[in-house]
């Protein structure tokens, strides 16, 4: 039985076209179709429903060690107000979950987690606190609505006077009224556009959802769906769990290393990444040069050599050109390499392109 978000008849009225995903009802895409929806956000901008995402929050004053002891990075010089990207990863290394941790206080920490694995991740989190922490999932109390694209900024400066939105990418303010509505703003997204994703109270997703559409439509701004989220982080080149990632791939063969910090004293997992030593794969970039179009779990060869499989793929509209994520073999990984992807039986040429395919 699919649950609905708070904003689930807001999408039936806007058009939306409802599928089942990650556990909710959520629109795939509105009338206009996922090209326009994309373009909009590249453009101008796009509203997304993301309340099905996870949040779990920290406190106690052992937050800090239980979160460096659970996670890749390294939260110990967090400033409060900053937002930071890491991973979780299994006694072997693998990816339980990517997920950002924002800090409240030197007490208080949420994480926000994929949707698809929100109880996964409480269970690991909860049977590896230390004395003294506190984890709670409060996913049920928090609704979240995504503002993306160069209009955004603009957008929500027409709600909220400028001195109070988040002025560097990856910092939130907590507490922002938003014309009567209480708030947290986060300069973060999942599109490669300019952009904040916005948490309130489910009772206020609609309210806030109907003032957003009001006040961006002088900008251009749509309701966007699935459809155009998941083609906006491809073209970006972000990774998504369950294709670029999972418990059987490690973070620093999939080009995560940025949220890995080998340095700090440890974590769940350390042991196991040093242990299996420099990686054999990594993530690349395939441009297709052939007629057709790259879906994820398909093999990428060289002559008869079989060097990876593909991760993610589609048709992008803003770049006009059909690309695809795939891990391959180190010595295979280099920019410029020709290969070949390997469609239902049906070779079509490509080449590893540097990522992300997109730059804003």
């Amino acid at each position: 039985m699919e649950l609905k978000t708070p904003l689930y008849d807001v999408h039936v009225a806007e058009g939306g076209k409802i599928v089942p995903f990650a556990g909710y009802l959520l629109p795939v895409q509105y009338a206009g179709g996922v090209i326009r929806e994309h373009m909009a956000v590249r453009q101008a901008a796009g509203l997304f429903d993301v309340s099905h995402m996870g949040e779990i929050l920290f406190t106690g004053p052992t937050a800090l060690d239980t979160l460096n002891r659970l996670l890749t990075n390294d939260f110990t010089d967090m400033p409060v107000g900053k937002v930071r990207y890491s991973v979780m990863c299994n006694e072997k290394g693998g990816v339980i979950d990517d997920l950002v941790i924002y800090k409240f206080g030197e007490e208080e920490y949420l994480a926000v987690v994929n949707a698809a694995n929100r109880h996964k991740d409480y269970a690991h989190m909860a049977a590896h606190l230390l004395p003294g922490t506190k984890a709670e999932d409060i996913s049920d109390s928090v609704a979240q609505l995504a503002l993306q694209g160069p209009s955004a900024p603009a957008i929500l400066a027409t709600l909220v006077p400028e001195e109070k939105l988040p002025k560097k990418y990856y910092t939130a303010v907590r507490g922002v009224d938003v014309q009567g509505l209480t708030c947290m703003i986060s300069r973060t997204g999942y599109t490669g556009e300019a952009g904040y994703e916005i948490y309130t109270a489910p009772e206020n997703a609609a309210p806030l959802w109907k003032l957003l559409r009001e006040a961006g439509a002088p900008f251009g701004l749509i309701p966007c769906g699935l459809g155009a989220r998941d083609t906006l982080r491809l073209e970006a080149a972000m990774p998504l769990y369950g294709h670029e990632m999972d418990e059987t791939v490690s973070p620093l063969e999939t080009g995560l290393d940025f949220g890995v910090k080998m340095s700090k004293a440890d974590f769940i997992g350390k042991a196991a990444l040093i242990a299996a030593g420099a990686p054999s794969r990594t993530r690349v970039g395939l441009e297709i040069t052939g007629r057709g179009i790259a879906r994820e779990h398909q093999d990428v060869f060289i002559g008869e050599e079989k060097i990876g499989a593909t991760t993610s793929g589609t048709h992008c509209p803003a770049l006009g050109r059909a690309v695809a994520m795939a891990l391959v073999d180190v010595a295979h990984s280099a920019p410029g390499t020709d290969v070949e992807v390997d469609i239902r039986g049906r070779r079509i040429s490509a080449v590893i392109v540097p990522l992300p395919f997109y730059h804003r």
